[in-house]
């Protein structure tokens, strides 16, 4: 039986490809597609210290992609997207091929349920949270960050599922009146819970990770129904045409 070429997509993190978040991604990963993970690392523990790095993300970027003949670049990671001004267009200039940034993606995904309110859950510190809230408003999201936030982002890392939907629970408490909530920052890792926050709190979930996936897939004319991890991947709505 002849071999049948797979769609290969690169991921372009700041986490080792044996991060658990990483290998969760694995699961929603359609067979025909392999998922390339490779290390880009811009910081030494302190968030901000990716600014400012533009030219040397893009061309890593360029390079990686020449090496491993990608169809698709996922680029992780809403500070790097933050603290590098015009980023996408850097990469849509110097890239032949869709890309899926975090925040571009998350926007996208959360436009498929009309929501123009939104909870912002995070690991980062309100500087950051600020940011991304100005990102989000671009695209006619408003973005309200839980007053509760980490010490440390990675404090989330020793949080479990369960605490990750009793966090959810607490931050809807103030902003009754979103239309659904957006976790950004994959060491507050909801994958395992987004069903069941969404079917407690009656209102739909968006995470960072699958939003990207199920982006970069529909750019690349795929798709990859699941279920088990949340509305997004269930339905599979379209992209967004703006």
């Amino acid at each position: 039986m002849p071999n049948i070429a797979r769609t290969r997509i690169g991921w372009l993190g700041p986490s080792l490809p044996t991060s658990s978040h990483l290998r969760k991604i694995e699961r929603i990963v359609p067979a025909n597609v392999e998922l390339v993970h490779e290390q880009l690392v811009l910081h030494d523990g302190v968030l901000n210290d990716v600014q400012g790095k533009l030219d040397a993300i893009v061309s890593r970027a360029v390079e990686l992609t020449h090496k491993h003949r990608w169809d698709g670049l996922i680029f992780p990671g809403a500070p790097r997207e933050v603290l590098n001004p015009g980023l996408f267009a850097g990469f849509s200039s110097a890239l032949k091929i869709p890309v899926a940034t975090a925040l571009r993606a998350s926007a996208a995904a959360l436009s498929t349920f009309s929501a123009k309110r939104i909870l912002l859950l995070t690991p980062f510190d309100e500087s950051l949270n600020k940011l991304i809230c100005s990102f989000l408003a671009d695209f006619a999201i408003a973005a309200a960050p839980a007053s509760e936030t980490l010490r440390h982002y990675t404090d989330a890392l020793g949080m479990t599922p369960e605490d990750v939907v009793a966090y959810a629970r607490r931050a809807i408490t103030e902003h009754r009146d979103v239309d659904a909530i957006y976790f950004q920052g994959a060491v507050l890792d909801p994958m395992e819970c987004l069903e069941t926050m969404e079917s407690e709190l009656k209102i739909p979930v968006v995470a960072s990770n699958p939003a990207m996936i199920w982006y970069m897939l529909s750019k690349l004319g795929l798709k990859n129904q699941t279920s088990g991890y949340g509305k997004l991947l269930e339905t599979w709505p379209a992209l967004p045409n703006a």
